[in-house]
């Protein structure tokens, strides 16, 4: 279990298999923001509510010069069922082996009513357009988050 990246530091580099089927690196998304966020499993009541709350707020997230991505353990498939069952207009990419999430911290041992087991803890990365971690949101609660991301990424664009 990785500790969790430190801001002000690179963001730990990755490629990943998206809902579409295209290779998303990190890498290539330079000269922008990026929203990454790490989320337990597609269509569950908290990652959808965190999806479409991203989803809803696409527009000034644009303005912002933002890309949001979502990155869980579920599978492609997975993956486009739940991105067409609510529209989601930004990628998910598939981590079914974790990796990326180990990278970021974000593979954890969670306590689930007394039982113990590895899993995604909710939480979220502003990279920078030079590929730097601006802000690090770990142990997301999904309701307001999108207010918080947008007002770091206001602090981000505006420095």
């Amino acid at each position: 279990m990785a500790d969790w990246p430190l801001e002000n530091t690179k963001a730990p580099a990755f490629t990943l298999v998206a809902d579409d089927g295209s290779k998303v690196k990190l890498s290539d998304l330079k000269g922008s923001p990026v929203v990454l966020y790490f989320y337990p499993a597609d269509d569950t009541p908290g990652c959808t509510r965190e999806a479409c709350a991203f989803r809803d707020r696409s527009d000034e997230l644009k303005k912002l010069g933002a890309k949001v991505i979502g990155i869980s353990p579920d599978d492609v498939a997975s993956h486009v069922k739940f991105r067409d069952k609510y529209h989601l207009n930004f990628p998910l990419l598939a981590d079914p082996d974790h990796a990326v999430a180990e990278k970021y911290g974000a593979w954890r041992e969670k306590n689930m009513y007394g039982k113990k087991k590895m899993g995604i803890a909710r939480s979220t990365f502003l990279i920078d357009g030079e590929g730097k971690l601006f802000k690090v949101w770990k142990a997301v609660k999904v309701d307001g988050h999108d207010e918080h991301v947008i007002a770091a990424l206001k602090e981000l664009t505006q420095s």
